[in-house]
């Protein structure tokens, strides 16, 4: 992928914020000294006053580019520039977007968000909004991602008929499970070698018990399922989860993490996958569903554990 990287010089007023924040050490600038810094070296660049161009003297030297086509396109540059004079084709004007930092929320309405959080499974028959919906897989959308490979997917499946097949997978692939552990030829081999399994042999019967009973044990009647998946990289679709799970709490929306159906996905990765045609791996499902109530309380968690060195 070329990569179209320049400085307007006539507005650029050398405050070397792009120094600073480009995780590739693309842009460059002379210090006082004669020496050249950048990212890479750990010198801090610039200043970090409100700057216009009549401030520019105050500033560095020329602002110069190195190496464009490591660029990871991550945009840090123009987000950081204040001034717009860093020139970026994948970020034209229409995609940069000024922050008023006043109308964030505050750290006590962010920390009541985190405590208010919880997997609601008390889920009405009532569809999620589509609107709503489209806010969450946003949130989602805006996690980080390692490297900026921003390869994260979403599928979202409300067809009935679909989200039946999900919990009926995941009872099946449950089933043939316990009956290998309950096997009298393998238990005896297996029992000692997966102690913590076998007590989820009652758990398993229980689930399929509630299954045919037409009470959903295990999507709990969602009416919604966004399943969160990657060419590679668990941990870029979790941090897609809990940025949309924070969401749907903030717009009222019951949202409970399927552990039970990526456990059966674990077991048999790929066919089910193709059924939904999705192409990688899913690392996470979330449920989601218009809540009967919404708890009035929030709980203490157990005394955080932290390690300061």
């Amino acid at each position: 992928m070329e990569i179209t990287l320049a400085i307007d010089t006539a507005t650029c007023i050398r405050c070397g914020k792009c120094v600073r924040v480009c995780p590739s050490g693309i842009f460059t600038q002379q210090k006082p000294d004669g020496n050249t810094e950048s990212r890479t070296t750990g010198t801090p660049a610039g200043n970090d006053q409100e700057n216009t161009p009549a401030s520019s003297s105050k500033n560095g030297s020329e602002i110069r580019i190195v190496n464009p086509e490591t660029c990871i396109v991550c945009g840090h540059c123009v987000a950081a520039c204040p001034t717009g004079s860093v020139e970026h084709g994948d970020f034209p004007a229409g995609k940069v977007h000024k922050i008023d930092y006043g109308q964030l929320p505050t750290p006590e309405q962010v920390l009541l968000l985190c405590k208010a959080r919880r997997s609601n499974r008390a889920i009405t028959s009532k569809p999620v909004p589509p609107e709503k919906l489209g806010l969450i897989l946003e949130a989602a959308h805006r996690a980080p991602t390692a490297s900026n490979s921003q390869s994260v997917s979403f599928t979202v499946v409300t067809d009935p008929k679909k989200l039946l097949e999900v919990s009926d997978f995941t009872i099946r692939t449950f089933d043939k499970v316990r009956a290998k552990l309950q096997n009298p030829l393998l238990k005896p081999v297996l029992k000692p070698l997966l102690p913590g399994l076998y007590r989820y042999v009652p758990v398993f019967e229980r689930l399929k018990r509630n299954h045919l009973a037409g009470n959903d044990p295990i999507l709990r009647h969602a009416t919604a399922l966004i399943f969160i998946h990657t060419r590679f990289g668990a941990a870029d679709a979790t941090l897609a989860y809990q940025n949309g799970s924070l969401m749907a709490e903030s717009l009222g929306i019951s949202q409970v993490y399927m552990g039970f159906v990526l456990s059966a996905l674990q077991q048999d990765p790929k066919s089910f996958a193709r059924t939904l045609g999705i192409e990688g791996r899913i690392h996470a499902v979330m449920a989601l569903g218009v809540p009967a109530f919404r708890y009035p309380n929030y709980i203490d968690r157990k005394e955080i554990q932290v390690q300061q060195i």
